[in-house]
Parts: C-alpha cells; sequence; structure tokens
C-alpha cells in the first residue's frame, strides 16, 4: 500500500459559503466585470454590481414562492449565462442546486425529482418543460415550474428571471442576504447525481465545505489561470461538478466567464470571445488533433503537419530530459511559425493553458498540446470529489500522470490497486443512501473503484476502473482504458470499447469518425457519400483499423493484446445513450445493444470450444 499527501494552504470558516464572493465583489469591485454575456454577436459585460442585483432579484423570487433553506430546486438547462444566474439565485435562498443534464430522458428527470424531493425546477425549454411535466404527477414535492426561453405558443410571456423578479417584489434585499448568511459550510450545496455509467444514478451530496475547499484550493494551483485578468469560455455541461467548480473559482477570483450552448460553435466563440484558458475533456483535444490532422492532409500540407506534430512533442519530451538541442528548437521555432501558431490562433489566440478532466488523456497528445504552446493540466476526480482531488500545475506537471494530490488531501493506493481518496473535498454521503455510502467510505477514506499507481514524488497514474476491468477465461487482468485511449489517438477511429471478460482473447468496438471519413473516402478512391456501413467489409478501412490496432497493442503486454475488431455501422452518441454527458461510454449499454456484435467475434472459437 503506498500513500502520499500535502499539507493544506487554505482556510475554510465555519460561516464561509459558495456565495459570499458575489456579494463581496458587489461591495468591493462593483465596475469588475464578472461575466461576458452572449448577445447576439457580441458579448455585453457584466459588472460583479449589476450580477449581484440580478441574483438578489431572483432570489427574492425564489423565497416569495415558497422556497425553504435547504430544499433542492432543479436545474435543467445547457451551458448559458441564467443556468449561473439561477444557481447563485438558488443558494442565495438558502436553499442547494439540483442540477440534471439538459439531455436527461423523461425517466431520469422523473427519478432525480421524486428521490431528491425537489421543492422547484427551472427549465430552459418546450422541450424540457414537456419532458418534467410528463412525470411531475408523481412528484407530489414539485410545486413550481419555471422556464429560461418564452414558450414557442406565446413568445411575448416573460421568461423565468423575469417571472421571479416580479414574484419576488415584496421581498426586500435583506431578506435575501439574511438567507445568504444563514448558509454555513457544512450545510448542502448541491446534490448532483451521477451519470450512471453502470447503473441508476446515485446523489452525492457535497456542501459549502467540499465546494469552497475546493475552490479555494485550486485557486492557489493556478494563480496564472484563475485571476482578475484571466477568463474561460464555459461550454462544458454545468450540470457536470467539472463545469461548477470552473464556475465558481472563475466567479471566486473575478476570472471573467462566458457561456457557449451549442459545441459546433465553439471556434466562433473562442475566436471572438478570446479566452485566457480553456477546461474540456480528452475527447475534445482529441478531436482538435485529428480535425487539424486531417484538414492538413486533405490540403495536401499532411507531411509538414506530421513533422510539425512530432517535432512538438519531441520538444515537449525534452523538457523534462534537460531540454531541446539546438536542432530540436531551430524546427520548433520553424514550425511555431508555420503550423503552432495557426492552431493557437483557432482558439482565439490568447490561450495559454488547458484543464482537462473527466477521462484520461494520452500522453502522445499532452506533448503533443504542451509542444505548441497549449500545455494542458490534467487532473483526476469524480463528483464525490467535488470535482479534482489530483492535478497537474504550472509548478508541477508530469504529462502522463493527473497530477499530485491537491493540498490539504491524501491518495492512497490499496493492496488490490484501487485508489483511495480523503479530504475537506469528499462528499458527505450519498441522498438518503447510507448502504452505498458504507460501501464507498470506509474509515474516512473514499474508495473511488478506479485503479492507479503513484510514484514516488506523489504523481497518479490511472490504469484503469476496478469494475471495468476485464478477466479473460485464462484468468488474465485487463484494464481497458490503457488499449482504448491509444486507439481513440487514431484520427479514423471516433470511438471504441474493449471487450473480453470470460472469453478467450481480448476484442474491440469500434466507430468510425463521420467527420473524417470524407476526406479518408475521397483518398482511397471510395464514392462521396459512402456510409460506414457500406464499409464494414472494405478491405482498406479494415487495413487502417488493423493498423490502429497493432499501434494500441504496443502498449500492453501480449496477453492483453486485442485478437481480433469489429466495425459498427454507427457511432456511439449521447441521444442513443451510449455516452455520458461527458463523452465517456456506458459501458453496460453498449454491451447491450452490440451483444450480437460481440457474440459475434467469439462465434467460431466457442463453437469449436
Amino acid at each position: 500500500m503506498r500513500e502520499y499527501s500535502v499539507p493544506a494552504t487554505v482556510h475554510v470558516g465555519a460561516e464561509e459559503n459558495l456565495v459570499d464572493p458575489i456579494f463581496d465583489h458587489a461591495q468591493r469591485h462593483p465596475d469588475s466585470v464578472l461575466i461576458r454575456r452572449r448577445e447576439g454577436d457580441s458579448w455585453t459585460d457584466v459588472t460583479a454590481a449589476r450580477f449581484a442585483a440580478e441574483v438578489t432579484g431572483v432570489a427574492r423570487g425564489l423565497i416569495a414562492a415558497g422556497i425553504d433553506k435547504g430544499d433542492r430546486v432543479a436545474l435543467l438547462s445547457r451551458t448559458r449565462y441564467e443556468w449561473t444566474l439561477m444557481d447563485y439565485a438558488i443558494l442565495s435562498a438558502g436553499a442547494a442546486t439540483l442540477p440534471i443534464y439538459e439531455t436527461s430522458s423523461a425517466e431520469q428527470i422523473s427519478w432525480i425529482l421524486s428521490n431528491s424531493e425537489a421543492t422547484a425546477i427551472i427549465v430552459e425549454s418546450d422541450k424540457h418543460r414537456a419532458l418534467v411535466e410528463s412525470v411531475m404527477g408523481s412528484i407530489d414535492t414539485l410545486k413550481h415550474i419555471w422556464q429560461i426561453d418564452p414558450p414557442s405558443s406565446a413568445p411575448d410571456t416573460p421568461n423565468a428571471v423575469a417571472q421571479l423578479v416580479a414574484l419576488g417584489s415584496d421581498v426586500t434585499d435583506d431578506a435575501v442576504h439574511a438567507r445568504h448568511r444563514a448558509v454555513t459550510v457544512d450545510d448542502l450545496a448541491t446534490l448532483i447525481y451521477t451519470s450512471g455509467t453502470t447503473g441508476r444514478a446515485k446523489g452525492v451530496e457535497l456542501t459549502h465545505r467540499n465546494l469552497v475547499t475546493e475552490v479555494k484550493t485550486v485557486s492557489t494551483l493556478f494563480p496564472g489561470l484563475l485571476n482578475e485578468n484571466g477568463s474561460v469560455l464555459l461550454f462544458l455541461p454545468l450540470a457536470h461538478v467539472f463545469g461548477k467548480v470552473i464556475q465558481c473559482g472563475a466567479i471566486a477570483t473575478r476570472c471573467q466567464i462566458g457561456h457557449t450552448p451549442d459545441t459546433s460553435h465553439l471556434l466562433a466563440d473562442l475566436a471572438t470571445f478570446r479566452p485566457q484558458f480553456l477546461l474540456a475533456v480528452p475527447r475534445v483535444f482529441e478531436k482538435v488533433y485529428n480535425s487539424a490532422r486531417q484538414k492538413a492532409h486533405g490540403e495536401g500540407k499532411g507531411k509538414i503537419f506530421d513533422a510539425a506534430a512530432d517535432t512538438a512533442i519531441a520538444w515537449s519530451q525534452a523538457r523534462d530530459t534537460g531540454g531541446a538541442g539546438l536542432g530540436l528548437r531551430v524546427k520548433h521555432a520553424l514550425f511555431d511559425k508555420l503550423v503552432y501558431s495557426k492552431l493557437r490562433a483557432a482558439v482565439g489566440g490568447k490561450v495559454v493553458a488547458s484543464v482537462s478532466g473527466s477521462a484520461p488523456l494520452g500522453e502522445r497528445l499532452g506533448h503533443f498540446f504542451r509542444g505548441i504552446g497549449l500545455p494542458i493540466f490534467e487532473g483526476y476526480g469524480l463528483t464525490e470529489t467535488a470535482a479534482g482531488i489530483t492535478v497537474n500545475t504550472e509548478a508541477a506537471q508530469r504529462i502522463g500522470t493527473v497530477g499530485r494530490p491537491i493540498p490539504g488531501h491524501a491518495v492512497r493506493i490499496s493492496d488490490d490497486g484501487e485508489i483511495l481518496v480523503s479530504g475537506d473535498i469528499v462528499f458527505r454521503r450519498y441522498w438518503r443512501n447510507p448502504d452505498a455510502t458504507a460501501d464507498a467510505i470506509v474509515d474516512g477514506w473514499f474508495h473511488t473503484g478506479d485503479l492507479g499507481a503513484l510514484d514516488d514524488d506523489g504523481f497518479l497514474t490511472i490504469t484503469g476502473r476496478k469494475k471495468e476491468l476485464l478477466v479473460t477465461a485464462g484468468g488474465k487482468n485487463v484494464a481497458p482504458a490503457v488499449l482504448e485511449d491509444r486507439l481513440r489517438a487514431h484520427p479514423l477511429v471516433s470511438q471504441c470499447m474493449v471487450v473480453g471478460d470470460g472469453q478467450p482473447f481480448i476484442a474491440a468496438l469500434v466507430t468510425v469518425d463521420a467527420e473524417v471519413l470524407p476526406a479518408w473516402l475521397d483518398r482511397n478512391g471510395k464514392p462521396a457519400g459512402t456510409t460506414v456501413a457500406d464499409l464494414l467489409d472494405d478491405p482498406q478501412l479494415r487495413e487502417e483499423i488493423a493498423a490502429a490496432v497493432e499501434e494500441a497493442n504496443l502498449a500492453v503486454s501480449r496477453a492483453e493484446q486485442i485478437r481480433k475488431f469489429r466495425i459498427l455501422p454507427g457511432d456511439f452518441t449521447e441521444a442513443g445513450g451510449e455516452l455520458t454527458p461527458t463523452l465517456k461510454v456506458k459501458r453496460h449499454v453498449v454491451a447491450k445493444q452490440y451483444a450480437a456484435d460481440i457474440a459475434a467475434i467469439y462465434a467460431t472459437v466457442n463453437q469449436n470450444a
């Protein structure tokens, strides 16, 4: 068993809460810009004074509606200005925010609202309202629905903000401040239901202590990013703890934030907002790299891009072994003008770093982005740890790891390789689920279910998930993550899932990236418009995927290697239920939906057994 801990560097007082910075900024820095709000084709400044006034106005309405201290108020919306406004208004009224992913099904919404005994819900659209109304008959506690966007049938109807402000006209600002000041550090701040990759979602209770500790600590680790001169464009779901913590960290440090709900417009929004840093999940960085590479190859500049990528990786690797030599520095400077500067300009031109979480980032990608001048600080955490409990930083980065424990926290590796964590950001309990809580928290240590290793300097490496560990018929334990990360590094591969539990060998299900496919068709003389379904047995496509599999197999022992693969006719999607909102594969869903494909992989072997 190995353990590594870091002494605390921040103190959280008994009366502190997440809302304090809103009113502190309004008093001390009323004219500072906290948020830049998208209005049409431009961004409008929202000062600290204006934001505090809007939060207070909405909170007055919630109090007038009968929302009491400790009530759960649900928030079902995409990432947008109103999400942040409503979140802080709910907290200011003394209630707890209950975030729901805007892609959730009626069944998921019903479970979360009923299990949490939510008092009210704020929805974004007609679609969301219809989903809630279809299930609210069975939820006795739900008294109110407010809608952010006016209904399409009555566009002149006041939206949720206007309705709540009007409703609270007789409630004083002092009543809001009394509510907010009555919230202590150990009160519930948010109840986040896990994404349910392995079953029914559980409600994770995160207190103000959990989140304030995380925000304060992370702010000290990234002083060059989270400060009054910084800026970040939020596009990940704010229903996810990762997005929520960055939102709160930015607000607390007066780092300007913007919101974009539609990632199809992300590059355009990055170009106009021009953030200083990004936060994203690994799949976003994979897509950025693969799209850039594909574009270069399509324009006949593939050799230049590939040479530039190799140089960036070599330059970054050399930083960890004494620095680049003269020849490598010259090549790096040349490619900086030809390639890297264009990639930096594509994300707004001002980004100095990125923060990545939610899933492992491949080591090659980590070196590539650091090599082009966009370092990615990879971290590790779960909903139960209020986001990151380990992270690489500007001061201490080891690519290929998820960093050291944040100050005030400890990481332990159990005898069976499971990652255990402890500290003030670890959640209080699962909502009304004492058995699950007792299983997860033992003697003050949260059992994450993830597998990992600690090096002598305290850097943590994730090797897989305990529940995802495959055991072949021969008794070999295989962690799928290593193979899957390597496979997804190939531009043509969109998603993959390694299988083989109880089987004689390891195999994989592979999907093809629809954005990359047209250029591949053109290069290989295939008719435009040919679909993946038309190519399942195509020798050229299978040869290219086989090469990607061969490359992935280099990372593991022979017994762990992928022996067979099957190309699927369609991609995994969130809408199809195969991906979580943060783009992680729901293994149990994929295994069920593609059971026939998995069976076909092993059919011949099992027939001969």
